[in-house]
Order: structure tokens, then C-alpha cells, then sequence
């Protein structure tokens, strides 16, 4: 079993007040996780180590990066099960893979009354770019409602599916509810009509294994910093044969065989997609947090999140005036509450004097609270480092805020 005590302690954040002298609880991973030493060592070492570019000396240390860039490449392959290392896709994000999606696989074939897919639960960075697509070209959004436990209509995905469908982006997992999507079901519905399927991964990294060829996805994105690792790094995967035909995502140095003056080849997967010098550290930085997650089991760290979650929810439906929203079927290790007479903004502000870190607000997914008739929440998200001690001063802390607001 996990013993969070153990692992709070490799996370020097944890070893300081906050500014008013209190412990931190860090209940806003859904936002991003804490960085282990171990992470923040592998960072610090590679640019006081062996800094340099990656793919173009020969010299040590420029050969070092390359090789331990490369090296978490493979790292990446085995932890979504990937076919192959031309899969990978470096980039700064979740939000610049399903950008550089739209931009290089389906601009380029999107027609005037096409139709995209999206969900209502979706965050903004897999709203917006696919609204805009159809603007761009003439075509119609989709969007998929919720039951009334926040589960998706599965019955109502069905039914909006046509061969006028050309693509499909979902989230793994909802930001906002926790809700967890079946992304293999919805992958199988939409290849039926041959509909090409993106899911948004960044909530799912803590969650369970990910695995692209169960999955049968097309495209998965994920961030870094959802995983105890840096910010301004993620991983794009993609089909082999649909990263082969995009053209290239962006354009620039490190992507090119030959250029002349007169045309350009371009280089083969993955480094066609993958222009300019890279964040390198952000790379290693990601090996490292894969490690980290390796060593202790991301099956135990699972259930210890989850066991924190059904703690929180089990001593809420004991109190009133405080909702807890969605009944899902499966929810991953967050949960989005209302507290009566008391707006989001305000729970926050009150917890956060306590030292309590939790997050207000509509979480990037305006279409979804606009669905839930509020206009936001309060949402606390659970991670390894996290006790049981720290859930029941967060609970106590939101029965003051009740009664204050009463």
C-alpha cells in the first residue's frame, strides 16, 4: 500500500509554510501535480550536466541529450503500449497536440456541412479548436449532452453519429465532474461511420494505464504536468499512417531531409512534427516522472487517490448544504461541490486563509456549467501525496465556510 507520508516527503514544496505560517494542502492536481525531487534532480542535471541541442552535434555533451532525450521517447512507447517510437510526438502540451491535430489532419479534409463531435464536458482546449475548425470550413460541432448523473449519453452519441461525421474528440476523463468516459466504446462507434477519434488523456494519466492499441484511438494527447512532471511539455501519439499523410504541424528547423530554393523534402517520423530546438529539459524531466510513477505503481497510487475521493464523498452526503455534483458510474479522483449561500470564488478564498489549495471557478469548461446551471464550482482533486488527515480538515474547513455563509 501506498504510504503517502513517505512519498509527501520526496516533494520539497511540502517542506515549507505558507505565507501564513500553516501546512500547505495541495488539493488542485486536477491543475497540476507537485514535482518530486527526483523529477526536479533530473531537470537541474541535465542543464548543469550536459545542456546542449539534441539531433544535430556530434560532440559530447550534445550526443548525452540526444540519447537521454531519445531515451524517453521509448519510456513514453511502453507507458501508452504505442506500436512504435514514430508515434511519439513531443510538443508543450495537451492543448498544442489537439491544436496541431485540427491544423494538419482536419483542416485539410473538412468540408462545408461535415460534422465534428465533441461532448459537453469537454475542456475548452478540446472545444475551441474544433468550433473554429467548423467555422473556418463551413461545418457543424456536435456536442454530445450528459445524463443526469453527469455520465455521458451514450444513446444520444449513437444517434448523432452519421457518415457526415468526420471526426471525434473526447475527453478521457472530465476536468470538471471526474466523470470517466468508456473512450473505447465511443472510439469503436465513431470508426464504424469512419470517423477519426482524438481523446484529451490529460485527466486519465493517474488514473488507469493507458493503452493506445486497446484504445484504438487515432490521435491521445496528455501534458507532462498532470503526472508529477514539468510544465511546457506533453506527448502528441497518432497513427503511424495518419502522422505520415498530415503535413507537417509546424515548420521550422530539425523537420527537413533537403531544401533548396526551389522545394523541400521533409524528414520521417517523429521528427517531421517536431520543428525547432525542443524543451528539452521538459523531456527528461517527463522520463523521470514516468520513473517515479513506475516505482511506486500507478495501480497503487490509483487506489489510494480513489480511496481519498470515496472518503470525501461518503462524509459529504453527511452534510448539508454542500453538494456534491454528478453520480457517476466511475469517477476519477476529483470531486466538483457547491456550498449553499457561498460562491466558488469565496470557498476558495476562505479555504486558501487555512492553507487549503483548492480551485474555483469553471475549470475551462463554460459549455459544461452552463449545462449544470451554475456558474461555477469548487473542485478538489486528490493526488499520492495527500492523507486522510488532510480530506477531513478540508471538509471541516468547508462546514465553516457553510455556517459563515448560512
Amino acid at each position: 500500500m501506498i504510504n503517502p507520508d513517505t512519498i509527501r516527503a520526496q516533494f520539497p514544496i511540502f517542506n515549507q509554510k505558507t505565507p501564513n505560517g500553516l501546512p500547505l494542502i495541495y488539493l488542485d492536481n486536477a491543475a497540476t501535480t507537485q514535482k518530486p525531487q527526483f523529477v526536479i534532480d533530473a531537470i537541474s542535471g541535465f542543464y548543469s550536466g550536459y545542456n546542449s541541442n539534441v539531433g544535430r552535434g556530434t560532440y559530447w555533451p550534445a550526443t548525452k541529450a540526444t540519447d537521454s532525450f531519445e531515451a524517453v521517447r521509448l519510456k513514453v512507447k511502453e507507458f501508452i503500449n504505442a506500436p512504435s517510437l514514430k508515434e511519439v510526438i513531443f510538443n508543450s502540451g495537451t492543448t498544442d497536440g489537439i491544436n496541431k491535430v485540427m491544423q494538419s489532419c482536419l483542416l485539410p479534409i473538412l468540408k462545408a456541412g461535415d460534422e465534428v463531435i465533441v461532448t459537453e464536458m469537454e475542456h475548452h482546449s478540446n472545444f475551441l479548436p474544433w468550433q473554429r475548425a467548423c467555422e473556418l470550413k463551413g461545418a457543424h460541432l456536435r456536442t454530445v449532452p450528459l445524463q443526469e448523473s453527469g455520465d455521458l449519453d451514450y444513446k444520444a452519441f449513437e444517434e448523432v453519429l452519421s457518415s457526415k461525421v468526420k471526426f471525434v474528440a473526447v475527453t478521457a476523463v472530465s476536468n470538471a465532474l471526474g466523470v470517466v468516459n468508456d473512450v473505447a466504446k465511443i472510439t469503436q462507434l465513431a470508426h464504424a461511420v469512419g470517423a477519426k477519434v482524438l481523446i484529451d488523456a490529460a485527466q486519465l494519466l493517474t488514473h488507469k494505464k493507458i493503452d493506445v492499441q486497446q484504445l484504438d484511438c487515432d490521435f491521445l494527447a496528455f501534458s507532462a504536468h498532470k503526472l508529477y512532471g514539468p510544465t511546457g511539455v506533453g506527448v502528441l501519439y497518432g497513427k503511424e499512417e495518419l502522422l505520415e499523410a498530415m503535413i507537417p504541424m509546424s515548420y521550422g528547423g530539425g523537420i527537413v531531409e533537403t531544401v533548396t530554393l526551389a522545394n523541400t523534402t521533409f524528414n520521417g517520423l517523429p521528427n517531421k512534427h517536431e520543428a525547432g530546438t525542443p524543451n528539452i529539459a521538459g523531456v527528461i524531466g517527463l522520463g523521470a516522472a514516468i520513473d517515479f510513477v513506475k516505482e511506486h505503481g500507478l495501480e497503487q497510487m490509483h487506489k489510494h487517490t480513489q480511496a481519498l475521493c470515496e472518503h470525501a464523498i461518503d462524509k459529504l452526503k453527511s452534510i448539508s448544504g454542500i453538494d456534491v455534483l454528478g453520480t457517476p458510474e466511475e469517477r476519477a479522483a476529483l470531486i466538483s461541490i457547491t456550498v449553499d449561500n457561498a460562491h466558488p470564488h469565496d470557498v476558495a478564498a476562505f479555504l486558501g486563509e487555512k492553507g487549503i489549495a483548492i480551485r474555483a471557478g469553471h475549470h475551462c469548461a463554460q459549455p459544461l456549467m452552463d449545462s449544470l446551471q451554475v456558474p461555477a464550482t469548487s473542485r478538489l482533486s486528490f493526488a499520492v501525496y495527500n492523507t486522510f488527515e488532510e480530506v477531513d480538515q478540508a471538509l471541516t474547513a468547508l462546514i465553516e465556510v457553510r455556517d459563515f455563509f448560512a
